[in-house]
């Protein structure tokens, strides 16, 4: 069990842990709340790593499951002392949409997205963003704005990092051929994307108009994958009705399934490439 991951993923092991010890031992999550008199949805948030749990709980949650073993007990305690940690995208809660996906993203290990009406973020360009949140967020301070410019760009360190993100994409051809912000961003916009996929970890498709109906036509989808744990997959439904988390592994697989069957139908990166600089060669 490793140690050295980001806060997220750190707190999203301790509570898988927690709650197979809490099956193992036989105990419902009601009979924890009234063991220790917590309130009833306690047990369900820290399971769900909803809220960060410290190393005093953890403690007297092990000793209640009657897990003996020293060293794993150890090194569940590390796991809660540094899922405490703040993580960077903290400082920019104030313009973070509720929920945690960018501290996800900062600790998967590949993602697989779908985006059928503007392009993924960690591919804009400053231009391309700053034209979609200033019109979206047209009556929101521009310090709130440039904050929010300043949070995407910081996730595109991923992209070139070290242990940098595997990033696949797969966009409806709509996505490349829509005008945001005007044509002097849109060239700068499409010379990024073919650049972005120079990178040996981004794989970018686009999803032909003739391609037809398919599973993902309800909107966007994002696959964050983690390190040696599949079990902490999770699939982020993003909609204007709220946001949404499928963590359940047979749920998370069919997401998988789908977005492996649609890269089928999209065209292939080297034909993706082509198309994005005939547009750009044709504006």
């Amino acid at each position: 069990m490793a140690v050295d991951e980001g806060p997220t993923l750190r707190r999203r092991r301790l509570a898988a842990e927690l709650k197979k010890c809490r099956e193992d031992a036989g105990f419902t999550q009601e009979a924890v709340s009234r063991q220790f008199e917590w309130h009833s949805a306690k047990v369900t948030r820290i399971e769900n790593a909803r809220v960060p749990v410290t190393p005093r709980d953890v403690n007297d949650l092990l000793t209640l499951y009657g897990v003996a073993d020293s060293d794993y007990r150890d090194a569940l305690m590390t796991l809660a002392r540094l899922a405490r940690q703040r993580g960077w995208w903290t400082d920019y809660k104030d313009v973070m949409r509720p929920g945690n996906f960018v501290g996800m993203e900062a600790d998967a290990s590949s993602a697989k997205v779908w985006e059928p009406i503007v392009l993924p973020g960690l591919l804009q360009s400053e231009a391309y963003m700053r034209a979609l949140i200033d019109t979206g967020r047209s009556h929101d301070p521009q310090e709130a704005n440039d904050r929010r410019v300043e949070l995407r760009k910081t996730r595109q360190r991923r992209l070139t990092g070290v242990s940098p993100l595997n990033f696949w994409a797969i966009v409806d051809e709509a996505v490349v051929r829509r005008l945001i912000g005007g044509p002097e961003v849109m060239r700068d916009q499409w010379q990024r994307l073919i650049d972005a996929t120079a990178l040996p970890n981004v794989t970018l498709q686009v999803l032909p108009y003739d391609a037809g109906q398919h599973a993902f036509l309800g909107g966007s989808v994002a696959l964050l994958e983690f390190p040696d744990v599949a079990h902490l997959d999770v699939v982020y439904l993003e909609g204007l009705a709220g946001d949404y988390y499928e963590e359940q592994p047979a749920e998370v697989k069919r997401y998988r399934v789908e977005f492996e069957r649609l890269s089928t139908r999209a065209l292939t990166e080297e034909e993706s490439v082509g198309m994005i600089k005939r547009l750009l060669d044709g504006l």
